[in-house]
């Protein structure tokens, strides 16, 4: 018989290293179900992992793919930190992305120079609005912003569909649910030639230092870090933890909100019925695969945007099903959790010795 027991003082050094153990034990993992399936293992590996990073432009479709997970995934972290859960990034995304579409639609092609900035702001007060939410549920009726950061993400992505396929689809289109592409001058400026990489890569590169001096050098990451760490300390010293909610989904909201008008102005050029592969909820991963440190969650979000564009490689080159990022995704994170049970607990056998008599009455 065996049981757990917490460790007195867990090691700092796995703490960072376990990740880049579980990326390991999940691709020893996909080279097996690779050879279950009939594929070559170790050639299936080369074109997932490999193949990904030889040549500019695969490295720039490398980084065009990591942007909307960086910057979901540090506002996830920000939020973490304090103990406030943001499930929804996905939602925020969605919805930013339909905000500066609006602004694309009806200002785009006309020649006005503030049209591109407007497009980003609407982007980015679409995801704040729908993150201001579940944070005014949070505070105002103890709604765990769980559920309702969750549940609101299905409101955008219906919210998408309809406008899609109603009020802002393409006459033109041939019936597709999209709407029109947008023009020039409401499209992400591309800042490598030759590539897709745009705008928005640049600035999420940004985000990762700004997050960095914002969680370690400012009174308000001071008081996030308090708030999650220490919830009595926090307010035996003033700090309202209801501004701290309403900072970090706010903050969170905006970054994915960002992200969501950058996919749409970019690689996608339309607003269309999906208009993300799971970019919020894979951030979650991101976050955790990268300590919640922005540092961390720039190496995590390169390698998860490795797994997605190794996973559609695995589909085209290897006939593999379509399901199979998410597959290997779910595994980095399944060995994730468990090197983190082995981190702070370990395994006893036999049964736990009884206090003796003197100790109880003590007790």
């Amino acid at each position: 018989m065996f049981r757990l027991e917490a460790r007195q003082s867990p090691s700092r050094a796995m703490f960072w290293l376990s990740p880049l153990v579980a990326v390991v034990l999940s691709l020893v993992a996909s080279a097996i179900i690779f050879a279950l399936l009939g594929k070559p293992p170790v050639a299936a590996l080369r074109i997932m992992v490999v193949d990904p990073l030889v040549g500019l432009n695969n490295l720039a479709e490398l980084a065009l793919k990591a942007t909307p997970l960086l910057l979901c995934a540090i506002g996830i972290a920000i939020g973490c930190r304090a103990n406030v859960w943001n499930i929804g990034a996905e939602g925020q995304l969605t919805l930013g992305g339909i905000c500066g579409s609006w602004v694309a639609l009806n200002f785009g092609g006309a020649g006005h120079v503030w049209a591109l900035p407007l497009m980003l702001l609407a982007g980015i007060a679409g995801g704040v609005l729908w993150a201001a939410i579940p944070a005014f549920l949070r505070t105002r009726f103890n709604a765990h912003e769980i559920l309702t950061t969750l549940m609101l993400t299905y409101v955008a992505l219906h919210l998408l569909g309809y406008l899609v396929r109603g009020p802002w689809r393409d006459p033109a289109g041939f019936n597709f649910p999209q709407s029109k592409t947008f023009a020039d001058d409401v499209s992400m400026p591309i800042i490598l030639p030759t590539t897709r990489l745009h705008l928005g890569a640049l600035v999420a590169l940004l985000v990762v230092p700004a997050a960095a001096f914002l969680m370690r050098r400012t009174f308000a990451g001071y008081r996030i870090r308090v708030v999650g760490l220490a919830p009595g300390a926090a307010r035996y010293a003033g700090f309202s933890q209801k501004r701290v909610v309403w900072l970090c989904l706010l903050l969170s909201g905006g970054l994915a909100g960002f992200a969501g008008i950058c996919e749409v102005a970019g690689p996608l050029g339309q607003l269309q019925p999906t208009i993300s592969p799971g970019y919020g909820f894979a951030a979650i991963i991101v976050a955790y695969l990268g300590r919640l440190d922005p540092w961390g969650i720039l190496a995590a979000s390169l390698l998860m945007a490795l797994i997605y564009i190794g996973g559609d490689a695995l589909q085209v080159s290897l006939q593999m099903p379509t399901a199979m990022s998410g597959v290997i995704q779910g595994l980095v994170l399944f060995f994730l959790l468990g090197m983190d049970l082995f981190i702070g607990f370990q395994f006893r056998f036999g049964r736990r010795s009884p206090k003796p008599v003197g100790q109880l009455a003590d007790a």
